[in-house]
């Protein structure tokens, strides 16, 4: 206690002095600015007499986040200011390193640095060119706590100092949540280049705020709008979903972007479909077993199929809408017309891409179009026009070929008879399945079909030739 006493009546007076020194003479905080603004340029180098060199670039974040992020750069560099740039000269690199560590005796004495073992080499004889100096451990303008004999050079590994390990948070209602941090999972993940501030905002190696929350849920609410800070985009677009407007009415557990997305082991969102199918399972378990069932959902579980859709294909990611509404219904067509329109991957299975061209010009999407048009006075949402989930189904979507052909047939009939009550079992096979008509595909509409091109014609020009000669006539009788 008493060298504590000692020591703290010895050093004031110098630390004072020192302090108004760097006031009058120094570079004031806000000159740290200025010497970034040659130092803070990546390919800046000193060079010295034996044609070695070494890079005089500071990283400005690195440095802020360090141990001596709160002092100025007259701190260490006492001969240098804002008015003042001496040009110094040294032989080599290693004479150059020997007398810049000399600077940090200023502060870490021998006698305090020998009280670690691991500073024991470094105090001899620097000129022989065998003892490391200060700065090949610590480097120089991103020096970072120590913990464990490990020196914590980064924001990241001074928080995973901790985190890294198991570490809880206790909520008001008693409960418990681990906040420990897989640090392989957030490597791989795709913020792997963040520092933890950038989403912890107000959390550094110099402050760790306490937060008070009442559950796990509101920490994960709380957590989620860091996202927007760099996702806005993203943000506004969620604004217009389903699952925004359940949490402003106030569901709690309405998800948000964690919950789809996590926190330190965020992915690429369609690097592999089935993950993003499974983000869905977490609340929609019951329909996800469904589509599991579904063509679509076998091809993309039992072989991997990249090609199918899955939940956000027709669903959206982030501006989710109520799949029950009008609106939602009309946009059908065009939803499943974004891969059923699409050449390159139909020819793959051998389907027809006339989906939408074959729908909208038959009377259901004739109609449905005019509808959408004049839906203000005309629409009668009790009885809608079917799209095509009326015929082909929803989440359980099967093949229309093969064994399921004849239940399908089968459920098709009932469809039908919902709005067509005669419909009997051949009422479905009127309709020519998306294909355009030809001597493969419906050989007889197709026949029909060219019959007309060639009667209608020859109908018309008979009609005005019949017009003319009335004329021709009556012109002739006056």
């Amino acid at each position: 206690m008493k060298k504590l006493v000692f020591m703290i009546f010895f050093l004031f007076p110098f630390i004072s002095l020192l302090t108004v020194s760097f006031a009058e003479e120094g570079v004031p905080p806000e000159g740290i600015e200025k010497c970034l603004g040659c130092h803070g340029d990546r390919g800046i180098v000193k060079k010295f007499q034996n044609d070695e060199s070494v890079s005089a670039y500071v990283n400005p974040e690195r440095f802020r986040v360090s141990a001596h992020g709160q002092f100025t750069c007259a701190t260490c560099h006492t001969d240098f200011s804002v008015s003042a740039h001496p040009q110094r000269t040294f032989k080599s690199k290693k004479q150059y390193k020997v007398r810049s560590a000399a600077v940090c005796r200023r502060c870490h004495s021998s006698q305090q640095l020998r009280k670690k073992a691991v500073h024991t080499a470094v105090l001899g004889d620097y000129t022989e060119g065998v003892s490391p100096v200060c700065t090949d451990c610590h480097e120089a303008h991103s020096t970072f706590p120590v913990k464990g004999g490990k020196i914590l050079r980064t924001e990241k590994e001074y928080c995973l100092n901790c985190h890294a390990g198991r570490s809880e948070m206790v909520f008001r209602d008693g409960e418990r949540y681990s906040v420990a941090v897989d640090t392989a999972s957030l490597q791989a993940s795709v913020h792997r280049e963040l520092s933890c501030s950038d989403c912890h905002f107000g959390f550094s190696s110099k402050g760790h705020p306490k937060r008070n929350f009442r559950t796990k849920r509101d920490l994960a609410i709380a957590n989620a709008e860091s996202c927007r800070r760099c996702h806005f985009d993203k943000y506004t677009m969620t604004l217009e979903s389903i699952h925004f407007t359940l949490l402003s009415q106030g569901n709690l557990y309405a998800p948000v972007c964690t919950d789809c997305h996590g926190s330190h082991s965020i992915r690429e969102g369609r690097v592999e479909k089935i993950l993003s199918g499974k983000r869905c399972k977490q609340c929609h378990k019951d329909i996800y077993d469904i589509y599991a069932q579904s063509v679509h959902g076998k091809a993309l579980i039992d072989e991997h199929n990249q090609d199918v859709p899955i939940c956000v294909d027709c669903h959206k990611a982030h501006d989710i809408r109520n799949p029950l509404t009008t609106g939602y219904r009309e946009r059908i067509p065009e939803m499943c017309g974004d891969c059923h329109a699409n050449k390159e991957i139909m020819r793959k299975y051998g389907l027809s891409t006339d989906v939408v061209t074959t729908y909208l010009s038959d009377f259901h999407g004739v109609t449905l179009g005019f509808y959408k048009r004049q839906k203000g006075e005309l629409y009668k949402p009790g009885k809608p026009i079917a799209v095509c989930t009326d015929c082909h189904g929803t989440h359980n979507i099967s093949k229309t070929t093969g064994a399921d052909a004849t239940i399908i047939k089968a459920n098709l009939v009932k469809t039908c008879q919902k709005c067509h009550k005669g419909a009997n079992e051949n009422f479905p096979s009127t309709w020519v399945s998306h294909y355009v008509p030809s001597m493969n595909k419906a050989s007889l509409v197709f026949v029909v079909n060219q019959a007309y091109k060639i009667f209608m014609p020859v109908l018309v020009i008979g009609l005005l030739l019949q017009i003319l000669l009335h004329v021709w006539r009556y012109a002739i009788n006056r």
